[in-house]
């Protein structure tokens, strides 16, 4: 175990071995062994459970391994890159991560980002007989290569070993950090008053100083903290691979627990991505053209294999796919790419002659047009009408080419014709949405269709219309009663974005960030690399580029948004159990040191270290479940809150460790339980003394994690069954060694079944004051503690939506009144407002909510408007209903 803590546990056993002699005393060797024994466990534990956890995650991986479109016996394959060998040819399309070094073959020139192997900051160029690099991404064109080396031959795989590995410090690991560098530090503290007075004012022995010293270090270091948190994570990464989110990054579990801002694309996110077309809307625009001719041209402009979902759906519209190829001869093929917005197919027709068809992003189009200046009017005001009815819209332009060159300008373009492209809404958007919302987590679409699409779109999932274009990110084109706005307050407030680029995604993701938001940004393609890059959490949804996933942080095996809400929540219970340990381990720390140091320092009490050992073990079999436990997931994005987990951990430790003292001095320095239980005394007998101790700082030690785990009453959440399990052997361990052990070695003797069900009685009343303790201290951080014991579930309440109420009021107070979501005479929350106040606002909100809700996401309206706003009916929708 490489960390600190195991460090520090392994000073402790070498202190053991090397300076725990004199006093007549036999060297420490059962100190040294238990030390070792427990790193050992700790060790196999976290060995085990990290690798069974990341044997099934690297299964699921293997479903993402890069894939290669490969040309073998004739027919082209998706095979894995691992398979590649020289010889072979491949395909590279844009977005494709090379598989192999590789010599590009005829064709258009490619634009290749290689800054990950040379450093170069901008794509470069590269034409046929060019090289191109394995581990290099293509940001445009498409382009066929022959496979020149693989694997450790590539010039990556050469070069490799040259590059000296730097370490990523996350924000985990300094939180670890921090939390470990809290218990040395509090131990260290605790030691250095331990040896002021043993050495400088009782005068006692070497030895005794040794053993209390092993007493302080052995109990007070979490030695099971770095395993236990590692554990969980690979545990919650294991089950979010099996909910259809692959982690890439294991950190990234606690940022997606923290998230509060998620930029959804719409396309096959919120969306299908199923594309229909209906023919009798499209719109012609060229003399002696017929739809039927219109939906051919397009055709022609669309790959007939490898396709995206806009040339399937094209191509589909033809009784027969090969009519797209029929009686034409295939010159060149223009591929996709982010910046034009278009695709074209040059090609001979039957009498030898050159043509030009093309088919993209209708402004791109328009642009193409020879009379753009006659027709803008017109294509513009389709494009508002289709885009009213939720539609897309394709534009469609062809031209001659006379001196029959590919490479020839031609002569001038002319605009065919549009075709209205509907991409419905998932059915289970609007509801996964509404979930998100109520997580706190706010869902902005980032779209690159119109405007009039994204708003309709956002109206029908219940996301809102609060929809700006993406020229409103220059400062431009806010829309009237926003222009004062501030960029970076109008990103925050917005629903979504029209119109975008890759450009404003990656400016869109960095304003939020600069608003303290944490940012989830979801994307598939090349473009999004750059915005899923900077983002807290990227996640490439199903179906994403290679370049997609290589910059993503998590990978979605299934479509849709409601994966990314599950992950959430199973992120926020993984976080969670994290958290929960976490306040248990500076708990203890501070119990530990605390409560022995005050026994040596006032009454020169000798605890053996050994039971210090057994203590320390027990704990661990027993925490080591709180990986699988059963906990309620944070109804708020949940984060690293240090002051919160150190003044808990320091009051509750606190609280232990007096009650430990107080126990002692009723034991040893009154007759309390000799009179009134007619029980003989102990503090004639060390040894006795020190089981019974023993006993009491064991059992309540281990049934606080019953407090810390719960933010509510410890006896309302049920805990994991394995959990209690755990719990009820340690305890049996416990109360049998010190009811009938007698070990000399380890420094104890039996004090019987009586002694024992009296230290039972007196830690069962110690336990019943740790939750008011607990929800006294979050009292004084929050302020509104006792509104979370009574309002929030933590007294004996069945509400369900726990604390919904009070965060359904904040966001309708953060909308302002951007949309009427707020009166004018509503107070404003702030940190000083009563719960009362809070809820009154709060049932405001809810009852706005619902009202928009039964307005607009009830999903069979929804639907028919759908239907009747696609095919144009003349019906009108009873807008009164019932749910």
């Amino acid at each position: 175990m490489w960390n600190p803590l195991s460090w520090v546990m392994e000073a402790a056993a070498i202190m053991a071995i090397a300076l725990a002699h004199g006093d007549d005393k036999p060297t420490d060797y059962h100190d040294f062994v238990g030390i070792i024994l427990l790193l050992i466990i700790n060790s196999t534990i976290s060995f085990i459970e990290e690798n069974n956890a990341g044997n099934a995650a690297a299964a699921l991986m293997a479903r993402l391994a890069p894939k290669a479109k490969i040309l073998r016996d004739g027919k082209w394959n998706e095979e894995d890159a691992a398979e590649l060998v020289p010889g072979d040819i491949i395909s590279i399309k844009l977005g494709d991560i090379i598989p192999a070094d590789a010599r590009l073959l005829e064709g258009d020139p490619l634009k290749i980002d290689q800054s990950a192997l040379t450093g170069e900051s901008l794509p470069v160029t590269r034409g046929p007989g060019g090289v191109i690099y394995s581990g290099s991404t293509c940001k445009q064109g498409e382009l066929e290569a022959i496979v020149i080396a693989t694997g450790v031959h590539t010039f990556f795989g050469k070069a490799a070993h040259l590059v000296e590995s730097t370490t990523h410090v996350g924000h985990f690991q300094k939180v670890l950090t921090s939390i470990g560098n809290f218990c040395i530090c509090s131990i260290a503290a605790g030691m250095l008053i331990e040896i002021i007075a043993i050495y400088g004012f009782q005068q006692r022995s070497y030895r005794t100083g040794i053993d209390n010293l092993l007493v302080l270090l052995i109990g007070g270091i979490p030695i099971a903290m770095p395993t236990v948190l590692s554990v969980t994570m690979a545990i919650g990464s294991h089950r979010l691979s099996q909910q259809g989110a692959i982690t890439k990054r294991m950190t990234a579990i606690e940022e997606m627990a923290g998230m509060d801002v998620l930029c959804s694309d719409k396309t096959g996110t919120l969306t299908l991505n199923k594309l229909t077309v209906d023919k009798s809307m499209i719109e012609v625009f060229a003399k002696g053209v017929q739809q039927d001719d219109v939906v051919l041209m397009a055709a022609r402009a669309s790959r007939l294999e490898n396709q995206d979902a806009i040339d399937a759906a094209i191509v589909a519209m033809l009784a027969d796919p090969k009519e797209a190829r029929a009686g034409v001869t295939e010159v060149h093929f223009l591929p996709f790419n982010p910046t034009d917005k278009r695709t074209a197919l040059t090609y001979l027709d039957s009498s030898g002659k050159m043509h030009r068809v093309s088919k993209g992003a209708p402004e791109q189009i328009l642009n193409l047009a020879y009379n753009k200046a006659e027709i803008a009017n017109r294509v513009h005001g389709i494009i508002d009408k289709f885009a009213e009815r939720g539609l897309r819209s394709l534009g469609i332009a062809r031209q001659e080419v006379p001196d029959n060159h590919k490479e020839s300008s031609g002569g001038p373009w002319e605009f065919v014709g549009l075709l209205p492209l509907f991409d419905p809404p998932r059915h289970d958007s609007a509801e996964t949405i509404r979930r998100a919302l109520d997580l706190g987590v706010g869902v902005k679409m980032i779209t690159g269709d119109q405007l009039a699409i994204a708003k309709e779109t956002g109206r029908r999932l219940g996301m809102g219309t609060n929809m700006y274009p993406s020229s409103s990110l220059l400062g431009e084109s806010k829309g009237t009663g926003f222009e004062s706005l501030p960029v970076d307050e109008l990103i925050e407030n917005a629903d979504g974005f029209a119109g975008v680029f890759p450009e404003h995604k990656y400016e869109i993701v960095k304003k939020l960030q600069a608003k303290k938001h944490i940012v989830g940004m979801t994307g598939d393609g090349v473009n999004d690399a750059p915005a899923l890059k900077i983002a807290d959490i990227g996640i490439a949804v199903a179906d994403s580029t290679d370049a997609a996933r290589g910059a993503s942080d998590i990978v979605l095996t299934e479509p849709g948004l409601s994966v990314i809400i599950s992950a959430v929540l199973t992120s926020r219970a993984i976080f969670q159990r994290m958290k929960n340990y976490t306040i248990y381990a500076v708990s203890i720390t501070i119990r530990i040191v605390m409560g022995f140091m005050l026994l040596t320092c006032f009454w020169e009490f000798d605890f053996p270290p050994f039971m210090v050992l057994i203590i320390a073990i027990l704990n661990d079999g027993t925490i080591m479940t709180i990986s699988k436990d059963r906990v309620k997931p944070s109804p708020v994005p949940d984060s690293w809150r240090l002051g919160e987990i150190f003044a808990t951990g320091i009051v509750l430790g606190g609280y232990l460790a007096i009650m430990t003292v107080i126990f002692f001095w009723a034991v040893y320095e009154t007759n309390f339980f000799s009179v009134h239980r007619n029980h003989r005394q102990l503090h004639h007998s060390q040894l006795k003394l020190a089981s019974a101790v023993y006993l009491q700082v064991s059992t309540i030690s281990q049934a606080l994690i019953f407090v810390t785990r719960s933010r509510s009453w410890s006896f309302v959440e049920r805990p994991g069954m394995l959990l209690v399990i755990a719990f009820i052997i340690a305890q049996l361990i416990a109360t049998v060694i010190s009811a009938l052990a007698n070990w000399g070695f380890a420094g104890i003797h039996s004090i019987g079944w009586k002694w024992t069900a009296v230290i039972w009685v007196y830690n069962i009343v110690t336990y019943m004051l740790l939750d008011p303790i607990k929800f006294g201290v979050r009292y004084c951080l929050s302020g509104r503690a006792w509104g979370l014991v009574y309002n929030q579930r933590t007294a004996l309440t069945t509400q369900k939506d726990f604390g919904r109420e009070a965060r359904e009021a904040a966001w309708a107070t953060e909308q302002r009144t951007l949309h009427g979501l707020q009166s004018a005479e509503s107070k404003p929350i702030h940190d000083k407002s009563t719960f009362r106040e809070i809820s009154i606002v709060a049932e405001e909100a809810k009852r706005r909510a619902e009202l928009a809700r039964l307005r607009e996401l009830h999903t069979l309206k929804g639907k028919v408007e759908s239907v009747v706003k696609l095919k144009g009916l003349d019906v009108e929708v009873n807008p009164h209903y019932t749910v």
